[in-house]
């Protein structure tokens, strides 16, 4: 089990990994060596997830989730297998903890009535300065 927050857990069967040939760093061994890392995750399927924070993490995924709903994640920034996998697990734990944060929620507010003077006072301000500006009349 992976601990995400402190209310969610995911099983270490929802994570399927899958070794790749990466370019980058490594030199000849990059020609021989599958180190990168397609990390997969059933976001829509996935029982470990509030409906909630389902939705923000689908949402938050972009271009990364497919249309069945699943997120995937590519890791080839370093040279080992081992250091990949991490970097691509912690990016899927960092986004589940970003969905898993609930929004503010905006209250509307209304205007002062002191910042409704402010406002007509300066659009009065405003108003004499551009008649001031006006030509004048010569007949």
């Amino acid at each position: 089990m992976i601990r995400v927050t402190r209310s969610i857990l995911l099983d270490d069967s929802e994570i399927e990994e899958q070794f790749v040939r990466a370019s980058g760093p490594g030199g000849q061994n990059v020609n021989k060596v599958a180190s990168a890392v397609q990390l997969r995750f059933d976001a829509a399927r996935s029982p470990a997830l509030p409906d909630d924070v389902r939705a923000r993490l689908m949402e938050l995924a972009g271009r990364r989730l497919t249309r069945e709903g699943v997120i995937v994640i590519s890791a080839d920034r370093f040279r080992t297998q081992e250091r990949n996998r991490a970097d691509a697990l912690e990016r899927l734990l960092e986004m589940i903890r970003a969905a898993a944060v609930r929004p503010a929620i905006r209250r509307a507010t209304r205007p002062t009535l002191a910042s409704k003077r402010r406002r007509l006072e300066g659009k009065q301000r405003r108003a004499q300065t551009k008649r001031e500006r006006g030509g004048k009349d010569f007949d």
